[in-house]
């Protein structure tokens, strides 16, 4: 049984079951039965008797010469016409008037049991054993006209053939259990079907496999994890829920409604009509979070809904190491492609046998590359930042545009609680915008130009291009989602992202019209560190 299947255990669990009520009720109907055939045969035997022992003539009977001449017809008719299996009656004393076997007519009654009748008047049932066997017997004592006991009567009904009365109803008992029995057994087969159906046929050791699973998995996800259940009280909540939510996890919050925890979730909505949510914003305790949600159907019925959420700071930190990454790469690349012309060059001088002019070219790519990297460092002596602009300038001589780092520019090193990854974004972004803003320009007029400045108080940020600037009427939407003076999809993101970091930095943004005729903007951020 150990390593039967579940629909198999409950198969014969439940059949076992079935068998032992089945059989427990049918033996208990049969008792039941039995004392209430007892009973009633009782009644009737009592009855005949008073009936008999109230007749005139049974009582005139007493008062013949030859009493047993009188009673004995009268006995044998009321014994056929009742069906019982004895009529007797004696007089006072106990001795028989009236009995079945004519010979024994004239003898003692026996079975004890005539005192309560003949001493104290009463008329009884009783179960004794007379000439005839074991009997059910109603007696009731005969009185005279004066009122006066003279006799007792005794009516009685066998054992044996009661006993023959019980088992005409043994075959039906019988026949109800069995069926009882066949139809439970087939109840136990749908019953077991149907749950395995419900456990999509799964074993309990593979639930408890997948539960073990489901529950290492939640908890491995970063990602907050919630779930409700159809009257949206909280059924579970995973490790990560309860770090975002700020939470200890010894706070119970299984069985609490979500609008509790969560008073602005929309997890009671997704569990009214259905509706999948991805990718929404939503503030959770001061923090912006992307949230998904979707509901948990058995068919077609809702039994709840789960949501998963992540703060959008994780999503920032991730976008903004692409956007570095991004950034190095096409400083590479931009590099690569340079160095790939100069070499091209270099080998074509070579095969022209100009080798002064070759000599030449290279020592002077050799002094302009170790001029702009002492010009960065002087200027930009935090290594972090440097490197970006120098991967700019490569990237700005691919695209041949005249990308200038203003000579005013200084700044040490960034302070600690600045992230640098956020500056990096800021001027990555802002730099690459003015360069798209220049493309369209003839060569001579493209220029982009950079300063950063620390003064003590605050670092300074400006970024100008020769473009043609923005309306007034631009200005003040530049930095909302999807809002781009460049055509094509996944565009009005970048400024966004320098709004939403500037912010995070405590900083501010302005846009200007610059010297170089585009637009300017100007970035201030206090050194003091992150906003609150």
């Amino acid at each position: 049984m150990k390593n039967r299947s579940l629909q198999f255990k409950i198969f014969v669990y439940g059949a076992l079951f079935v068998t032992a009520i089945s059989l427990l009720i049918g033996a208990s109907f049969y008792f039941t039965m039995s004392q209430s055939i007892e009973q009633q045969i009782g009644n009737r035997a009592l009855n005949i008797a008073m009936t008999t022992a109230n007749r005139p003539d049974v009582v005139a009977g007493f008062e013949n010469e030859n009493p047993s001449v009188v009673l004995q017809p009268i006995a044998e008719a009321v014994r056929e016409l009742s069906g019982a299996q004895y009529v007797v009656i004696g007089n006072i004393e106990g001795i028989r008037y009236a009995h079945p076997v004519v010979e024994r007519i004239g003898e003692k009654m026996v079975g004890d049991d005539n005192e309560r009748a003949l001493n104290n008047g009463e008329s009884y049932i009783s179960e004794a054993t007379g000439t005839l066997g074991p009997a059910l017997r109603g007696k009731t004592p005969i009185r005279n006209n004066q009122g006066e006991i003279v006799g007792i009567i005794s009516v009685g009904f066998l054992k044996a053939d009661i006993s023959h009365t019980f088992f005409e109803y043994v075959d039906s008992i019988i026949t109800i259990v069995l069926l009882a029995i066949v139809l439970g057994i087939i109840g136990s087969t749908i019953l077991a079907r149907s749950i395995k159906k419900v456990l999509f046929n799964l074993e309990p050791a593979e639930i408890a496999h997948l539960f073990t699973e489901r529950n290492t998995l939640i908890e491995s996800v970063r990602e907050g994890i919630i779930m409700v259940d159809q009257d949206a009280r909280i059924s579970m909540m995973n490790k990560a829920a309860y770090e975002t939510l700020s939470l200890p996890e010894d706070v119970t919050l299984i069985g609490r409604s979500i609008e509790e925890v969560l008073p602005n979730t929309l997890l009671p909505q997704v569990l009214l009509n259905g509706e999948k949510q991805f990718d929404r914003q939503m503030e959770i305790r001061g923090k912006k979070a992307i949230v998904n949600r979707i509901p948990i159907l058995i068919g077609t019925e809702i039994v709840g809904a789960v949501s998963s959420f992540r703060l959008q700071s994780d999503f920032d930190q991730l976008t903004t190491e692409l956007s570095q990454v991004k950034q190095y790469t096409e400083a590479l690349r931009a590099q690569t492609h340079e160095y790939q012309n100069f070499l091209y060059t270099i080998s074509g001088l070579i095969q022209l046998n100009s080798l002064e002019e070759a000599l030449h070219l290279i020592h002077d790519e050799k002094q302009e590359h170790q001029s702009l990297i002492q010009f960065v460092t002087k200027r930009l002596q935090d290594p972090y930042l440097g490197g970006l602009v120098i991967g700019l300038f490569n990237r700005a001589r691919e695209l041949k545009v005249r990308f200038i780092l203003d000579e005013d520019s200084y700044l040490n090193s960034l302070p600690k609680p600045l992230e640098k990854s956020l500056f990096v974004s800021i001027i990555g972004n802002l730099v690459t915008n003015a360069f798209e803003a220049v493309e369209h320009l003839a060569e001579s007029d493209r220029v982009v130009r950079l300063f950063v400045l620390d003064n003590g108080q605050e670092i300074l940020i400006e970024v100008e291009d020769s473009g043609n600037g923005l309306s007034a009427e631009l200005q003040q939407h530049i930095f909302k989602k999807r809002i781009s003076t460049k055509e094509g999809q996944d565009r009005g993101y970048g400024l966004v992202k320098v709004a939403e970091n500037i912010n995070d930095l405590n900083g501010v943004v302005s846009i200007e019209n610059g010297d170089l005729n585009g637009v300017l903007f100007v970035i201030s951020i206090p050194k003091g560190g992150f906003s609150v």
